[in-house]
């Protein structure tokens, strides 16, 4: 990838970390996430009384032989998740010198490899306007992975995005693994329906908020003259001065805070990544510190 921090050291590194699944009720066998059914994986877990049709072959003869009693084994069931990775391909995405598209492609191949060590399937689209684009789907293995996610670089962004009108109308499962939403969220269009429809979908949610340094903290002053960058026939001229650069932080204050609030009382999981920040210290400090990653 473009000037990325995903490299194969990295990768070995991150592979110490596992995914923390909290609705995994549903899914396919196959994975490494323990549901609380019983299934037939090697991992012990209970015992049971026998009765009459049960599997013979998983009766303890070394308990009856102590107890004279018959008892059935019982095994963690585990299930293959699907992480779900939408980013979002506007033209605001590209703004600012740390080079926000960057850094979300990152986090996305991340997430991505983090899930194929998991033995889950990944799917990642490009949120456009109205519509999801597939840039990878349905990936399994570490071979699919290697040979499938250069087509991140393909990734153009551009025009506007609409999250909600793109994901609600989507396939995304239902409690079978992760949806990850990775977004500046610096938008008007609505994006609370597609958190919502995710919840509804017992699906596990995490939000990215990627923001440059130059949003976070804006150092310009004087006669300004900017352009929006997803409608570029919308302009405002300005003077800015300490006033518009406190009013400019409060407001980002309220945005950011829009979309953390939101996500909390959703159960979903919310984190504000700068764009120059390292991807080892968002995924081994900030991810595991969230809980999100052990």
């Amino acid at each position: 990838m473009k000037n990325s921090a995903i490299n194969e050291e990295f990768l070995q590194q991150v592979e110490q970390l596992q995914m923390l699944i909290k609705n995994n009720v549903a899914g396919l066998f196959g994975g490494n996430h323990k549901t609380k059914s019983f299934g037939s994986s090697c991992e012990f877990s209970d015992y049971r009384d026998y009765m009459a049709g049960d599997d013979i072959t998983k009766i303890d003869w070394n308990a009856y032989a102590r107890f004279e009693n018959l008892y059935l084994k019982l095994y963690m069931d585990e299930r293959q998740m699907h992480t779900r990775i939408y980013v979002d391909a506007s033209r605001s995405m590209a703004y600012g010198k740390g080079k926000k598209d960057e850094q979300a492609l990152r986090l996305a191949a991340t997430l991505a490899y983090l899930s194929i060590n998991e033995m889950d399937k990944v799917s990642i689209y490009a949120v456009r306007d109205k519509q999801l684009e597939s840039v990878v789907t349905n990936l399994l293995g570490k071979d699919a992975y290697v040979s499938s996610i250069a087509k991140l670089n393909e990734v153009v962004f551009d025009g506007d995005s609409y999250i909600s009108d793109s994901i609600v109308p989507s396939k995304v499962g239902y409690g079978d693994g992760l949806s990850v939403i990775i977004s500046d969220f610096l938008t008007d269009n609505d994006f609370e329906t597609a958190i919502d429809h995710l919840a509804s979908k017992k699906r596990d949610i995490l939000c990215i908020q990627v923001l440059s340094k130059e949003e976070l903290n804006p150092l310009i002053r004087g006669k300004m003259h900017f352009f929006d960058s997803e409608t570029t026939s919308k302009f405002y001229r300005k003077n800015i001065n300490r006033d518009i650069i406190k009013a400019y932080k409060q407001a980002l204050e309220f945005a950011t805070g829009r979309i953390r609030d939101y996500c909390a009382a959703r159960g979903a999981d919310y984190m504000l990544v700068p764009a120059e920040e390292s991807v080892y210290k968002i995924f081994f400090d900030k991810l595991v510190n969230m809980g999100v990653l052990k």
